[in-house]
């Protein structure tokens, strides 16, 4: 081969490539505007809550049912048997109850102790964690979960090398996974129900929230907003993001994450999530 024979294919390689990457700047993203909610809605909204603090039982709940708004809660068991009455009246009104692990494993980083450290877990220990976990809600609501939340967001197990996700984990055994402290809402079009994006409405004014809200429905997205205690300024910006959310006309709709991630997925014409055996997470 001579040198500009060479120099010919080197060149119309380096056109291919550009031609290549240029296509795939160009392609559009998942349009998340163009996705059509129902009743002419502009965009989705959930609220939900971690850890099945009393403040959630007291005034929380009383506060969605004051205006007929389905959250979604992701208990753990041990306060779960604290107000044991109120969560099975939560289960009857709608509210959607889901895991959030056993013992709440988190980063050595948190201060958690040495026995409940996500980087001395495994995937199996995992496992056995979230099953114990769904066991014990259902020994004591009666109710299987299908949504589930990382306990401090996080994803992992392990560290260094040895570090594993375990959203897989999740991803085959619940409906959706969500995560805490996400920078942005979710795409319908596009949005990975193993790792649903969830905002924290914790120390933030309704001003800050409406901006959230405002931001999502102008991109016709899904906003997942996260609580813990409902106390003082939580109580009052809550009401104030109800009162906003379930007026008609600000287009919004308000409901637990089972019905919209089950609405989404038929959009996407994904099959419907059905909890079995054979996605337990016993079986990984």
């Amino acid at each position: 081969m001579n040198s500009f024979t060479k120099l010919s294919l080197f060149v119309f390689i380096l056109i291919f490539i550009s031609s290549i990457q240029l296509c795939i700047a160009q392609s559009p993203a998942p349009n998340s505007a163009a996705f059509q909610w129902p009743e002419g809605k502009k965009m989705a909204l959930t609220l939900s809550f971690d850890d099945a603090r009393l403040s959630q039982i007291d005034r929380g709940i009383p506060l969605l049912d004051k205006y007929a708004v389905k959250g979604t809660f992701y208990v753990l068991s041990e306060n779960v048997s604290e107000r044991l009455k109120g969560w099975k009246e939560a289960i009857k009104k709608g509210h959607d109850i889901g895991n959030h692990s056993f013992s709440h494993p988190c980063s050595a980083n948190y201060g958690w102790p040495v026995l409940n450290q996500l980087e001395l877990f495994t995937l199996e220990r995992m496992s056995k964690n979230l099953d114990s976990a769904s066991s014990s809600i259902k020994t004591l609501l009666g109710v299987d979960t299908f949504s589930f939340a990382y306990p401090c967001g996080l994803t992992f197990v392990g560290k260094g090398i040895e570090t594993k996700s375990y959203v897989p984990l999740i991803a085959s055994s619940f409906e959706t996974g969500r995560l805490w402290m996400s920078e942005a809402a979710n795409n319908p079009q596009f949005c990975d129900m193993a790792q649903l994006g969830g905002i924290g409405f914790e120390g933030k004014s309704f001003d800050e929230i409406k901006e959230l809200i405002e931001s999502a429905k102008r991109e016709g997205k899904w906003l997942i907003l996260v609580g813990h205690e409902i106390n003082g300024q939580e109580l009052a910006t809550l009401e104030m993001i109800l009162k906003y959310a379930t007026d008609p006309a600000n287009g919004i709709w308000i409901d637990h994450v089972r019905a919209i991630a089950s609405y989404v997925r038929e959009k996407r014409g994904e099959a419907r999530f059905v909890k079995s055996s054979s996605n337990s997470s016993s079986s990984l």
